[in-house]
């Protein structure tokens, strides 16, 4: 008897009637998705961005010193990510190779999910550390990072072993599916915590050590369900430098080889493209959301949720698109609604401002006094906390302390040369400050001030009723940038008229990226698992996380560049590029052509297993 999850994953699905092994097998692969959500969404993109960075400033300020290099807590976060990702994009093909040759998928599997989940759940004890928990953090958040990438080419490779290739789609969109479904539950239920907790650091730390617990917890059901994949003809055990010299010494055969797998390595070229367009998008939405469009912590959240509960579906309604349409169509038009997402993500743009309380900073004519009071917006961004400035750079934190009179600001806790906003108990109790014996003069002194900022200020009443002003860096401010001629029209012609501000089309921009999501990753791993040979799996699935992982690198490398050398638009825009160029590449390929070298290579392998018995491994791939 199923369990509820996988017939509810099972509805309208053409793998029916079963063996109860093959059954088990694959909802127990769709359970390690699951698993290892907790850690992609909870942990990755909701907890440790936040506290990890509170707890690095309150141990060094704004910068530490690494490697003789001044570095910022999102700079050295970011190494940590490349050092993981980097260790293992190289190791994974050798790797690959020895798993191809001995019953050792499962095990590694293993290994690296206790070092993935493990290391999650022992961020959690960072507080122990006092001023090194930022330390902690990094460590063990590297540690669970190499267990997460390597887990997965070990995970990815047990694929084509589960079904024919007509029902790979069908497994992976599903695995998929599970995936999205439950880091969204696990997320709703960190989240209530949370915010119920006001962010308490115990809540923190079992926010991350459930993840850790959740990831190896379901990924029992896994090592238990899915049997080890055969090899047939299993080489025996080799010596530490032995299996080195064998793996590296296939890994650059198999790069001569590429003549042989054509369609393979072009699907892997295409892959390389439009993965990097993809994982560029998802990692620098949020980013984009929040300096481009002003989105605040609340909207960026519920934009994540809807991401995960729309992404599941989707990805069962894909694998119907791929049934009609073929695996290669639906993974096009996938592509094809990135590219589009890309360009419609041009056009997102916050209403101008309009009333009063839509502004930043708000002053209020109080009769009683006879006085202005001000306060800060509870949607308004945080000031700067960066003190050491360029010459061409706006000095936020200057500003605010030149005008410190006039606004409702506080030194903050950890570092008395820093100013931040005083917000108050409440967005309903913000802390009004009143401007007892400050003259009107001096208020628009400040009004005139705005000019350089990316806030906006509004007077409400008194003699200066009506009067207000808008900074040049302020999202709703548009018209320097050079694509901001497309945000412009779409605000004057759609989102204006139909009354949408920036947080519901933040929200339309999540739903769409959902529904991609569902799409686009599960028939991605799913058509390159019909082309690989089913002897070399882990070997070419390690190469294809090779490409994962260095478009890591490539495409926020690309955006940086042009959001440096113009802006976040003609960042995303530049990514649009990569996404039709991976598209234009995967039209190219031949999946039929891509088949039978796959099965070609099977046969080849398999008659040279059964003519040898030991030794000459070393000639699986000559040719000659």
């Amino acid at each position: 008897m199923a369990d509820p999850i996988t017939r509810l994953f099972s509805l309208g699905s053409k793998l029916k009637n079963l063996p109860e092994d093959k059954e088990k097998a694959i909802s127990g692969y769709g359970y390690y998705d699951w698993a290892k959500s907790a850690f992609e969404c909870s942990v990755t993109l909701a907890i440790i961005p936040v506290w990890y960075t509170a707890l690095f400033f309150k141990a060094n300020g704004l910068t530490v010193s690494l490697f003789s290099q001044s570095m910022t807590a999102d700079a050295v976060l970011s190494l940590v990510i490349a050092i993981s990702t980097l260790s293992v994009a190289i190791i994974s093909p050798p790797l690959g190779v020895i798993a191809d040759r001995r019953l050792v998928k499962m095990r590694w599997l293993k290994i690296l999910t206790v070092v993935g989940a493990g290391g999650t759940f022992l961020i959690a004890l960072a507080p122990l550390f006092g001023s090194s928990s930022w330390i902690w953090i990094m460590v063990m958040y590297l540690f669970a990072n190499i267990g997460l990438n390597g887990a997965g080419v070990f995970y990815n490779a047990l694929l084509p072993h589960l079904g024919k290739p007509d029902e790979l789609d069908d497994i992976s969109n599903r695995a998929f599916a599970y995936g999205y479904l439950g880091a969204g539950f696990l997320l709703v239920l960190h989240l209530i915590i949370l915010l119920a907790t006001d962010f308490a650091e115990w809540a923190v730390q079992f926010s991350l050590a459930s993840s850790g617990i959740w990831w190896y917890g379901f990924a029992l059901i896994t090592f238990a369900w899915v049997p080890e994949p055969p090899v047939e003809n299993e080489m025996e055990k080799l010596k530490f430098r032995d299996a080195a010299r064998f793996a590296v010494g296939e890994v650059t055969q198999t790069l001569k080889d590429y003549k042989d797998f054509p369609h393979l390595f072009l699907y892997m070229l295409a892959y390389f493209l439009f993965i990097d367009g993809i994982n560029t998008v998802t990692a620098l939405a949020g980013v984009y959301g929040t300096t481009v469009l002003g989105i605040g912590f609340t909207g960026l959240i519920i934009a994540l949720l809807v991401v995960q509960f729309v992404a599941a579906p989707s990805a069962i309604l894909f694998t119907k698109l791929a049934e009609s349409k073929g695996t290669k169509q639906a993974l096009m038009i996938s592509i094809c609604g990135w590219v589009f997402l890309c360009f419609a993500g041009l056009g997102f743009a916050p209403l101008e401002l309009e009333t009063h309380e839509d502004h930043d900073i708000l002053y209020e004519w109080n009769e009683e006094d006879g006085a202005y009071s001000v306060y800060v917006s509870w949607s308004a961004n945080d000031l700067a906390q960066k003190l050491d400035y360029e010459d061409d750079e706006f000095d936020e934190q200057a500003w605010a302390k030149q005008w410190a009179y006039l606004l409702p600001t506080e030194v903050n806790e950890d570092d008395k040369d820093i100013l931040e906003w005083s917000w108050g108990d409440s967005e309903d109790e913000p802390n009004k400050i009143k401007l007892l014996g400050i003259p009107n003069s001096n208020i628009t002194s400040f009004l005139d001030s705005m000019d350089s900022t990316r806030f906006s200020v509004s007077i409400l009443g008194g003699a200066l009723d009506g009067e207000a002003n808008v900074g040049v860096d302020h999202p709703t401010n548009l018209g320097d940038g050079v694509l901001d001629s497309i945000p412009i029209w779409a605000r004057d012609n759609i989102w204006k008229p139909l009354g949408m501000g920036v947080f519901l089309q933040f929200i339309v921009l999540g739903c769409f990226m959902g529904t991609l999501l569902g799409g686009s990753q599960g028939l991605a791993r799913s058509l390159f698992g019909q082309i690989v040979p089913e002897t070399r799996s882990t070997e070419f699935y390690s190469f294809l996380g090779f490409f994962n992982k260095v478009a890591a690198f490539l495409g926020p490398a690309l955006y940086f560049f042009m959001s440096v050398m113009y802006d976040s638009r003609a960042g995303i825009f530049s990514i649009a590029f990569l996404l039709l160029l991976g598209a234009i590449l995967l039209y190219r390929v031949d999946i039929d052509a891509g088949i039978e070298d796959a099965k070609a290579e099977d046969n080849r392998i398999r008659k040279l297993l059964a003519e040898t018995t030991e030794a000459d491994y070393d000639s699986m791939h000559n040719k000659d």
